[in-house]
């Protein structure tokens, strides 16, 4: 007579448990041995002091100055099925006039009812905050410039870096639950070996003729100065974007953390009207190249893998594009042809084979038609639910 499972346990792990090293360790074990999972650092989750990282999981991170969060793992005996968090960002809900509440962090073995008792904690918990909704999932949340979303198409593809990966089952699990699609976004792949397309060689030299706007490239020698700019246009042209949130800069500091070693300055360039700032276009080699596991015990600690990303970084050959924003009122100029043209000819100049574009929001028709005028092919999809609460 076959014994009966054991049923599922939630244990709750609030901020500042040491546990959290355990949900952690979690997608380790889930993910071991797959050729496409590509994790963060664990310093960027659990912080690190030798390599100055305050983690993103842990109560001193500038995140929880404005946010509630905790987390939730499920056991069946001393077995951990999967884990998951919630979180109530008070900035997001005072931006958008709302009570939404995010799980995220979710993961999970292909087992319904472990997934069912996680979203099933989170549920209860954003109910106990008062929140009308839940939204997910996302890392904490589902601000724009966060990692976020659940991959429902591109399994057998590379991880670039932001990227979130997951099995295909989850979507399964999520829409089996009752959560209500919410949005979808895109990555378009463009070979870069391949010449710029004509048409789009033709709008770029009109542009240029003109002369009405000029381009350059990152100036290194007076990074924080770019980097204000970066920031002023992402908060201008994204600002009537779905999920959009203004970036701060304990944000910014944190994405420079992670992209300033690879900085390669010709892949970013700024377009100006009449010595204005009107356009950003961002691409960074991806550090993920070098980042990937290698399933041996010396070759996946954050050192081994920092080291790896430093020795490689100059010969990585694929780049993702992160920032291409124009501020509106100058989106009818050209910029985007200009400076997309004009990087492009720098990555064959540099050997660059291939660009991911992403994460592209569903409804952005304006974009999504700009990454298919740039030659790219879309790859991959990824979606963000809702569960009315």
């Amino acid at each position: 007579m076959t014994e009966p499972a054991l049923p599922v346990r939630i244990d709750e792990i609030p901020l500042g448990d040491p546990r959290i090293k355990e949900f952690v360790a979690f997608h380790w074990k889930h993910y071991h041995g797959d050729p496409h999972w590509v994790p963060q650092l664990d310093a960027d989750l659990l912080g690190n002091r030798l390599l100055g990282m305050t983690g993103l999981l842990t109560p001193h991170h500038p995140y929880h100055s404005a946010a509630v969060a905790t987390h939730f793992m499920a056991f069946r005996g001393q077995t951990p099925l999967g884990r998951i968090s919630a979180v109530v960002n008070n900035r997001f809900n005072d931006y958008y006039e709302s009570k939404f509440a995010f799980f995220g962090f979710f993961e999970c073995v292909e087992d319904y009812a472990a997934a069912e008792a996680l979203l099933d904690a989170a549920r209860d918990w954003a109910k106990q905050q008062g929140a009308e909704v839940l939204r997910g999932p996302g890392e904490y949340s589902n601000a724009t410039h966060e990692r976020q979303a659940c991959l429902i198409d591109g399994f057998d593809q590379d991880v670039y870096v932001e990227h979130t990966y997951n099995p295909p089952y989850y979507r399964e699990f999520i829409e089996r639950y009752g959560f209500q699609k919410a949005m979808d976004y895109h990555a378009h792949l463009i070979d870069l070996t391949r010449p710029v397309p004509e048409r789009l060689t033709h709008v770029a030299d009109a542009v240029r003729d003109r002369g009405h706007i000029e381009t350059r490239a990152l100036d290194m020698s007076r990074f924080d100065d770019d980097l204000r700019i970066v920031i002023d246009i992402y908060n201008r042209a994204w600002a009537q974007n779905w999920g959009f949130l203004p970036i701060t800069e304990w944000e910014v500091d944190a994405l420079v953390e992670a992209l300033k070693p690879i900085i390669d300055p010709g892949l970013v360039r700024f377009a100006y009207y009449k010595g204005e700032p009107i356009a950003v276009l961002g691409a960074f080699p991806d550090p993920n190249y070098a980042l990937r596991p290698r399933w041996k015990m010396y070759g996946d600690s954050d050192y081994a893998r920092i080291a790896r990303l430093f020795a490689i970084r100059r010969s990585i050959p694929r780049v993702r594009l992160i920032f291409f924003g124009i501020v509106p009122g100058f989106r009818r100029l050209g910029a985007d042809a200009l400076l997309y043209s004009e990087v492009h000819r720098y990555t064959q100049e540099r050997g660059y084979t291939t660009c991911d574009v992403s994460l592209l929001l569903e409804v952005n028709e304006l974009i999504i038609r700009a990454a298919e005028f740039m030659g790219g092919e879309r790859y991959k999809t990824w979606r963000i639910w809702d569960l009315p609460l």
